[in-house]
This record gives C-alpha cells, structure tokens and sequence, in this order.
C-alpha cells in the first residue's frame, strides 16, 4: 500500500464540524428555546446554500471546456465561503469552538526540523590507491578519453555551460518546472539535502520524497512533516520497491526535468537548469551531477551514471523499454543503456570547480566511497559485471568501444534455427579462412535461443555463456513480453544491431533473402547508419553453398556488394533454338538474389518462331525488355548499339544466341569484379571487360595460331585469370566507361572519312581472360 501524505493544516469544515458538536452537546437546551433551534435553522440553511455555490465552482472547473493543466486557484472560493460562514455562525457557537481547538493544538505542538533531523557521519576511510603505476595509467586514460570527445564532438568548461542559451528564462514566463525525487533507506541525509535544495537557484516544483519498506519510516515521515511545506511531500510504501521504484514514481510527475538522488547532496549551483538544460536539449544527453575522482574541468561524456540524475522527465520513460536484467541492482547501467540504444542520448558528468563546492553535485564527495561496496556484496557485482556484458552484447557502445571501433569481415543475422542452419556453410567458411573475422547474431527469446543456435552449428552450449565474441543473443521479446505487434520486434533488431554494426564495423551483414520482412527492414536501416559502410548481403539459402569464395574476397571490396549492377544483352535474329540452349542455361545460373536486367536485341529480320520464343521466356531475377530493328543493321551495328550504360556501375553482359552460360558465370562475374574493379588496393585502370571464355585463337594475325592458356599457367594454377588484350566475342562484361569511349570510336568509324578516323584510333584496351572452356 502507498501512503501519501501531507503537513496538517486548516481544513475548510473545522467550524462546521464544531458548531455541529456544539449543537448536539446542548441539544436539551435548544429544545427549550424555540428561538434559538429557528436562529440554528436558518443559519444551517444558509451554509448551505453557500457550499452550494461553492460547488457550482467546483462543477465549472471539473468541465471538459477547462483546461485543468492550468491549475486553477480555488482559494479565493474557499475564503468566500469562511467570511459568509463567519457572518452566520453564532459569537457563542464560534467562540466555544475556537476554544477547544485551541486546546487540542496546545496539546500537539509544531514540530521543527531541528528538532527532529539527524546528521549522518562517514564512518569508513575513503579508499585510496598507492599505486603509483596504476594512478599514472588513470589520468592517462582519462586524458587519453577527453581528447578523444575534444575532438568528436566538443566539451564545455563550466563557464561555458552556464552561458549557453537556453529555452527557459528564471526571470520571465517560461520557469522551468524540476521535481526532486530523494530515495531513502536507511541514511541520514535527508535535513541536509532538503535544506540544500530550499537554497538552490531555481526553486523546485516538488521534492518527493520516498521511503520504500524503509525500517526508518516513521523517523522520514516526521522530518518532512517539520519542514511545513506543500512542496515537499512524503510517499511511503511497506513494500520495497528498490531501485526502480524511484524511476517508476518519476513517471507520474508533471515537471520539465527531474533530479533523482539516492544519497547525494545538493549545492546551489548545480541545479542551474536552464544552462544545464541547454546541453541536455543540444545533446539529448542526461547528467550525473556528481564529482569524479579525477575532478573533470570540461564536460565529459561516461558509460553509466550512478546514484544521482539530472534528465528531462520524458526520458525516464526509456528505462523501461526492455525489461531489466534484474530488479535487483543495475538500474543506473540499465537507464544509460537504455537511453543509448533507443534514444541516442548520452551519458554525461558535468565539470566542476575543485575549490568551489557549491559547483559540486555531491559537497560532502560520497560518492568516493561507494567502492567499499565491491568488498562486501561480492553477488552483487557479479550480477552487474553479467548485466554489462548483456548489454555490450547487445549493441551498447562504450566509450572504450566508440574510440577503438573493431573491423571485422561479417556479421551473420538468423532469426530461427533454421536459418543459423542455412547460414553455417559461409559463417564455417569465414572463420576458417586465415585473417578473417566473423561473428553471427541470433534473435534469442522464443524465436531462435542461443543454445539451440550453438547446437545447429555444432558449437558447445558453453559458447553461449563465454565472455568473447562469437555469438550474440539479442533476446528479443525482452521488450513486451508476448506480443501480437511486430513493431517490438522491428524496433529490438534494428536498435541491438545498430550498435553491434557500430562496435564491429563489418564489411557485410549477411543473411537469408526470405527472412521476416520487418526484421529485413530492421537489418537494413542498421546497415545504413554505418558511417563506415557495411553492406547488407541477403542470400536465397539455396545460394548460400554456391557463395563461400565471399571469404576470399578482401574486407575493403565487400562493402561494394551491392554497388554493381550487371544488364544481360541478348543479340538474336533466327537461331530459335540455339537462343532456347541459351536461355535455359540462363534460368539454371546463380543470381544470389540480385536484381539482372535481361533486353533481347532483334535485327529486322527476325523469325515467327524467335519472336514467339523471347515473348514466352519468363525471367524471374529482374526486368525483361525487347528491342527491334525497323532496317537491317548486320553484326556490328547490332552488337555495338545492343546496351549502353546507365551508371559507372552498370556494366553489359553481351551473349549471341549460338553460346550457352555456365551456372556459375554470374558468381564469376561478381567475384571477378569485386577482387579486379571495386577493390581499392588493386589498380587496373585500363580493364575494360571480363571474358567468361578463354580464347583458343589469336585472332590478330593472318595465320591465327592456337593458344592454350591452360596449359601455359598451369605451374601456377590451371584456371587461374590472366590479363589479355584482346577482347573476347563469345560472352563477356564490358566496363561502362571504356564501353562509352568505344561508342565514341564507333560514332566515328561510320563518318564519310571512315579510313582517316579509323587510322587516329590506335587504342587497344585489355580483357580478362578465364580459362574455362566455352561453356563456362
């Protein structure tokens, strides 16, 4: 049960209750006297049509047409209603009455904070290393920290702070309103902290004060009752609600911003909220208003606060977005993770003036001792230190993690079992390749638990339990529970795996293409937050086998994966059949789930039977489109005028209908030119196409004698690529750029002068070749 309670005063119906016990005490007597019982009559039924119009005030103000948030003033109703109950009543009733309330108040005198206020005494020695080494390796990580902020995003002086526009004005309308909200146990701070805060520099709205299955209750109660102020109230509970329960109750204020302080205390300057409100605005942030060991003279950014916040009161709604890890302890990691991961909001200590207290969130430095804590509740920090590594798991990004963010090649994502079981071939081929690096995601909750996941990839159950990077349990549905909605679940994947992609850095997220839609949408608006760029990779899970060579693939050319955009361009005329050999090696190629483009190019001539053909193919992997001479071309004008790129990624896969694809030529294509054209550490700036066959003439020469590239690098490896500078007819992708200049060349070629612009291009630009036979 809660009890609320407030300081005594003056109710309105004192002076009816006592003329009403004055009647009934002198009942006999009214009897006998008929003029007095009419005068009592009369002076009843007048009150009474006072409280009536009273009430008619109440009824106006209870209308929806009033808005109550302006808090309306009935104190002038009710001395309207003293004045006329004074005129009415009796001398003798009143003065009877007066008397006997006098009595009762002479009985219980007023209490004074002096008298009922206890001063608390730090009765253990702060700890203090000697550690020379240790000491130095400190303040070198701090300043190794606020050098790193200096430079990412800026810190203040206090000075500086307090300078800083703000949207509240403590001299004009706009007062902002603060609620403090003080948790007390079993300390002895509480006279010093309200005595504190009735001297701060912006009054509070209310200071709520909480004891919550406290022994020291009734000792609580009574300190807040001598303070005799309407603004300081006092909510008791028999049951303890820990360390929540001070979050749970700010919820319900009505403030702009709150203070919520354990046993901190609280100097003037530190609750200047309109400078410090302009940072929490700037930065979305929230304060710890505490001093560090090391005193901190700029602003600076932490992991975690504790014992004492200073945040906007529309912020503590966060806290409780996903269900605590345990209700137990933790509530200060659990807010700054919370506040991170959903709101993008920061954790930040404010500067101070080590000689000047009243710059000091806590004057009597408290804070420094709560190290004795990790000595004696040794079950108490292992539970923090399992909370700490849930959330680094989760996405929570550190300071440590923001300054020496992690490079890794993949992170694999399956929402179900079965998709840790489509996915482990790659995730297996990525961590056996040497110098990669590859973690996989699993949604845990009811969806896919990291036990069963470890078990599909043959890993111990232990693994799930291990503090190393490997695999990451979100815990999805940790959120709401059992829920119908998917927005939970859209809303936990896209936060967890934002800053798992942020702490990682990898090249490509990978996972299947007919995974959940909301999780998909999840997966690539974390992907695309990554200033660094990592790809998001869906693969058709019969494709996944197809696609180990990724390993192979360097980390700084992943990210392009989806860069590429390759057009098929059929040139067909009346080989009917043929054009279906071709068109069926086509459809049985890999596509890895990329969107390819196919156009047929036919002369004017074409026959009923290739028409009826490339009408009926159906092409599932992307657009299909058809073209149509009106005059007679021939072979050149028919290649040459087949594509033209679209974009600088857009490159053409030029195939005559009397040739056929091996299924594997699109996984060729793309690794040929993520390893030769998108990576940045290889320069090949003359590569104009990739051969999907390996000439076994050269054709530059009258006598054209055979070449066998097999047999010539087969010391180094039989199918290995090679650099070849004569372009390949049958079947090859032309880079986009060099396809505009050979345009250029053509345009010139059919001018009247054909031999004197044919004699100025001297030009030849090289292939790549790639021994396979003619079919591959």
């Amino acid at each position: 049960m809660l009890g609320f309670s407030r300081n005594p005063a003056t109710r309105s119906g004192d002076y009816l209750e006592g003329m009403l016990s004055e009647y009934m005490g002198g009942k006999g007597k009214l009897r006998a006297q008929k003029g007095s019982s009419a005068r009592l009559v009369t002076v009843l039924t007048c009150l009474q049509f006072a409280f009536a119009v009273y009430a008619t005030f109440l009824l106006y103000y209870m209308s929806p047409a009033v808005d109550l948030r302006t808090k309306p003033d009935f104190s002038w109703a009710t001395r309207i209603a003293q004045q006329w109950k004074q005129l009415m009543v009796t001398p003798h009733v009143v003065s009877h009455y007066q008397e006997s309330n006098s009595l009762v108040r002479a009985e219980i005198p007023p209490i004074s904070p002096s008298e009922v206020c206890e001063n608390e005494k730090i009765d253990f020695v702060q700890k203090k290393s000697n550690d020379a080494v240790m000491i130095k390796l400190k303040r070198e990580l701090y300043q190794e920290v606020l050098d790193f902020q200096k430079m990412k995003i800026g810190t203040e002086t206090l000075s500086e702070l307090m300078a800083m526009k703000s949207k509240w004005d403590l001299r004009g309308p706009n007062v902002p309103k603060v609620t403090v909200i003080l948790n007390h146990f079993k300390r002895k701070t509480l006279c010093a902290q309200l005595d504190s805060l009735l001297h701060q520099t912006l009054p509070f709205h209310h200071v709520w004060v909480l004891s919550f299955g406290s022994p020291n209750e009734q000792s609580l109660k009574r300190i807040v009752d001598s303070y005799n102020n309407s603004r300081i109230s006092f909510i008791s509970s028999s049951y303890d609600f820990k360390y929540y329960g001070r979050f749970q109750m700010a919820l319900q204020t009505e403030a702009d911003l709150g203070v919520l302080g354990g046993f901190c205390l609280f100097d003037r300057r530190t609750s200047h909220s309109p400078a410090i409100e302009s940072s929490v605005r700037r930065r979305l942030v929230f304060i710890c208003l505490i001093q560090l060991m090391i005193s901190p003279s700029t602003e600076l950014q932490v992991d975690f606060l504790s014992s004492s916040w200073f945040l906007s009161a529309e912020l503590v709604k966060t806290l409780f977005i996903e269900t605590p890890f345990t209700f137990m302890t933790g509530e200060d990691l659990h807010l700054s993770y919370q506040l991170q991961k959903y709101r993008n909001a920061g954790s930040f200590v404010l500067p101070v003036d080590p000689n000047d207290k009243e710059t000091w969130g806590d004057s009597e430095h408290r804070l420094a001792y709560v190290s004795e804590t990790t000595v004696i509740f040794k079950d108490i920090v292992q539970v923090r230190d399992d909370q700490w590594w849930k959330a680094l798991s989760t996405g929570y990004i550190t300071q440590w993690a923001a300054m020496y963010p992690q490079k890794i090649d993949a992170l694999f994502y399956a929402h179900s079992v079965e998709e840790v079981k489509a996915l482990s071939p790659l995730l297996d081929k990525f961590r056996s390749t040497v110098g990669k690096k590859a973690y996989i995601v699993v949604s845990g909750g009811n969806f896919c638990p990291c036990e069963d996941a470890a078990a599909a990839l043959k890993w111990p159950k232990a693994v799930c339990n291990e503090r190393r990077f490997k695999i990451f349990d979100l815990g999805i549905g940790a959120l709401s529970g059992i829920s119908n909605s998917e927005v939970p679940v859209l809303q936990a994947v896209y936060a967890s795996m934002k800053g798992l992609i942020k702490i990682h850095n990898p090249s490509v997220v990978i996972t299947v293409s007919d995974i959940d839609s909301n999780v998909k949408k999840a997966l690539k608006m974390a992907s695309e937050t990554n200033a660094n760029g990592s790809a998001l990779v869906l693969l058709p899970r019969a494709s996944v086998p197809k696609a180990l060579w990724m390993a192979d693939i360097r980390s700084t050319a992943l990210p392009n994966w989806n860069r590429m955009r390759l057009s098929v361009s059929i040139i067909t005329q009346n080989r009917a059949h043929s054009l279906t050999r071709l068109l069926k090696s086509l459809s049985n190629a890999y596509y890895l789930g990329d969107e390819v483009p196919i156009t047929f190019n036919m002369d004017s001539k074409v026959d009923a039977a290739t028409l009826k053909l490339v009408n009926s193919f159906d092409w599932p992997h992307g657009p299909k489109i058809l073209r149509r001479r009106i005059i007679q071309g021939g072979l050149i004008r028919a290649v040459s005028e087949s594509w033209y790129p679209s974009s600088d990624d857009d490159f053409g896969l030029l195939l005559e209908d009397d040739i056929e694809v091996s299924p594997y030529y699109y996984l060729w294509i793309k690794y040929a030119l993520l390893a030769y054209h998108y990576d940045p550490q290889v320069s090949l700036p003359e590569l104009s196409s990739i051969s999907l066959y390996t000439p076994r003439l050269v054709e530059v020469v009258k006598e054209r004698p055979k070449w066998n590239a097999t047999e010539y690098f087969k010391r180094i490896h039989p199918n290995t690529p090679y650099l070849h500078q004569l372009p390949c007819s049958w079947g090859a992708v032309f880079f986009p750029k060099h396809w505009r200049e050979f345009y250029v060349y053509m345009n010139m070629r059919f001018t009247e002068d054909a031999k004197q612009t044919l004699s100025k291009s001297q030009n030849q630009e090289p292939t790549v070749g790639k021994p396979r036979g003619r079919s591959s």
